[in-house]
């Protein structure tokens, strides 16, 4: 038990002082966002804390890196259209839907980064810019965006709820075995339909 711990690496502390200085607890030296950046792409994980309040402002620190990226030339990743898209969840009935999407589209574009970077390579092959790279990530996402909303229908329980709900009002002389056998049915359906999805992935 004590050879697992040790091998689990706790994320680097950093604290953030008054005058906007950042410290990293590890190296017991200041760092800047850039340095902070850096340890991102390398792998590494941190968390911010307020050195005053002890408050945890990751999400503000790694926030305020992502904008010192979009404003360098060159270095845009976030299209208009999306940030527009982000600022119009705020407040809305699926914000609390977004936070989840995002992380499974990002796992998706991680674990296929490779396939994604031949693709595009080969798009690019001799200096003119080829469709068949993009036709084929944005099939990719499409792929992803419909596992997702399976994935989400299945163990969503208020959509499992409503359905059966549904079924008991189109039929309502039907008892409950069947109510519940349908329901099984459904489950079993969906489970299906994300098999397929991920083996056709």
């Amino acid at each position: 038990m004590q050879g697992m711990m040790a091998s689990e690496k706790e994320p680097t502390v950093i604290k953030k002082y008054a005058n906007r200085r950042l410290y990293h607890t590890g190296t017991s030296s200041y760092v800047t966002l850039e340095d902070l950046a850096g340890l991102v792409r390398g792998g590494e994980d941190f968390v911010v804390y307020d050195a005053k309040s002890g408050e945890d402002i990751t999400r503000s620190v790694l926030a305020q890196i992502i904008f010192d990226e979009e404003s360098k030339d060159g270095q845009n990743l976030l299209p208009i259209t999306f940030l527009r898209q982000l600022i119009r969840f705020y407040g809305d009935s699926m914000q609390a839907l977004v936070p989840r999407y995002l992380e499974f589209s990002m796992e998706n574009l991680t674990k296929d980064q490779n396939q994604f970077r031949d693709m595009m390579g080969k798009a690019f092959t001799g200096g003119a810019f080829g469709s068949n790279g993009l036709d084929a990530i944005q099939a990719q996402t499409r792929a992803n965006m419909a596992m997702f909303t399976e994935a989400f229908r299945l163990f969503n329980p208020f959509a499992a709820a409503a359905s059966a709900q549904s079924k008991a009002d189109a039929a309502p002389a039907a008892g409950k075995g069947d109510e519940l056998g349908d329901l099984k049915r459904e489950l079993s359906e969906m489970r299906d339909r994300l098999d397929k999805l991920a083996k056709a992935k």
